[in-house]
């Protein structure tokens, strides 16, 4: 890795295009996050019928995100990311121009799933390519570096370029604009991106490359660990994705707008890719494993609740509820050292161990939306808070099992292996 300052920072000249072309492309992706559900509803669907399309969508990200490691690995990381473009075109496309046209949740279902099929293809595919690229010892800095493209893109200035241009373009010209954004993701991380990715696994026979493929299930028995680490990784995220889905109605029934929402919702994840960084940068030198415990956890399981407490008793208070909402979008940013974590524990099967992190992450999009589908109905919305605190109160209690060796303590100075 380069010693400029690229690379001090944990990222150097020949991924810079990489990170680049991740963030346009999840910006790509998410612009509509934020706003879609609360469309659908005002246009015909019932928020279960919009949790039902989102859990779907999230089911299809799952799935792409269980084998984008070992695919990566396979194929080649340029492969797998070219077919997660061409899925995501195509389903974007389908979904506009059939889908929402005629509200029919038939065609809307799989033409949005298969949208979601293609961003973890590519995303994720990268995030290989980088843990394989990066040293140990800058591995949780570069990983931070790539969540924040990610959740930059996917987001933030997502939410804030909807914000802004939805009242000129409407929500069908928004949502068209995408594919500009996708286009220009992958030119810069495909075709400029200058590592060759070298440092990938070779295969000589497709019976051997086969059976790799497998290991992005049974990596998850084999070592334990890992398993319990895609445990973390889906409640990391669930709470954060199954806020679009029934918040919006909450704050505009309290009294904000919807530019207002947009600009919480892009405050939180502002917040989110700054952290990202940080606790990157933090679980290097204080430990992967409590940064995770600690910040992660238990400070998600606090703060999420302030996102309805606070609105709640203060009124459409815009300041007090950026403020929450930017403390809710650091402490889910914590979670960030898993990525460094994970692979560290199957050293020699990187891209199986950062498959089944990949599927947490993609199980994160279902589980968050399906919790409101079920719940919403008897708990409302607060009961639905309380389930997402109670779930990151769940996965500090999971870490404290997911330790690495000693050796690998002392490479990493991780210093969290005998903590708590």
């Amino acid at each position: 890795m380069n010693k400029g300052l690229l690379g001090k920072l944990g990222m150097d000249s020949k991924m810079a295009m990489g990170f680049i072309g991740i963030l346009l492309f999840m910006m790509g992706d998410g612009l509509e996050q934020g706003w879609l559900s609360s469309y659908l509803i005002d246009n015909g669907l019932t928020i279960q019928q919009s949790a039902l399309l989102f859990s779907v969508y999230g089911f299809a990200v799952a799935i792409a995100a269980w084998f984008s490691g070992v695919l990566a690995e396979v194929l080649g990381p340029r492969k797998t990311m070219t077919i997660g473009v061409v899925l995501f075109v195509i389903g974007t496309v389908i979904f506009l121009t059939v889908g929402l046209k005629t509200m029919n949740l038939a065609v809307m279902i799989p033409t949005y799933s298969l949208r979601g099929l293609g961003y973890p293809l590519f995303a994720y595919s990268f995030l290989v390519w980088l843990t394989y690229y990066a040293p140990a010892e800058k591995l949780g800095t570069a990983v931070g570096w790539f969540w924040v493209s990610f959740a930059a893109g996917l987001n933030v200035l997502g939410a804030y370029y909807s914000s802004f241009v939805l009242p000129y373009l409407g929500e069908m010209k928004t949502l068209w604009s995408a594919l500009i954004f996708v286009a220009l993701g992958a030119i810069l991380a495909i075709l400029l991106n200058k590592d060759d990715g070298s440092n990938r696994k070779t295969f000589e026979t497709k019976a051997e490359m086969i059976k790799y493929l497998s290991k992005g299930i049974t990596i998850a028995f084999e070592r334990p660990k890992v398993g319990l680490g895609g445990i973390v990784r889906t409640i990391n995220t669930a709470g954060a994705y199954g806020l679009v889905v029934f918040l919006p109605a909450y704050m505009i029934e309290i009294g904000f707008t919807r530019t207002e929402w947009l600009q919480i919702y892009g405050a939180l994840w502002t917040s989110n890719v700054i952290f990202n960084i940080i606790w990157g940068v933090v679980g290097d030198k204080l430990g992967w494993r409590n940064t995770v415990m600690w910040f992660g956890g238990v400070g998600c399981a606090i703060t999420i609740m302030t996102l309805y407490y606070i609105p709640k008793f203060m009124g459409p208070n815009y300041l007090a509820t950026i403020i929450v909402a930017i403390c809710f979008g650091a402490c889910v940013a914590a979670f960030v050292p898993l990525s460094a974590l994970i692979p560290s524990l199957a050293p020699e099967n990187r891209g199986a161990a950062m498959s089944i992190l990949n599927l947490g992450a993609g199980l994160s999009t279902f589980v968050g939306p399906a919790i409101v589908g079920l719940f919403i109905g008897s708990v409302g919305t607060v009961g639905i808070l309380w389930i997402y605190s109670g779930l990151y109160l769940l996965s500090a209690f999971i870490m404290r099992f997911v330790t690495l060796p000693k050796k690998e303590e002392n490479i990493n100075n991780l210093s969290d292996v005998q903590a708590v």
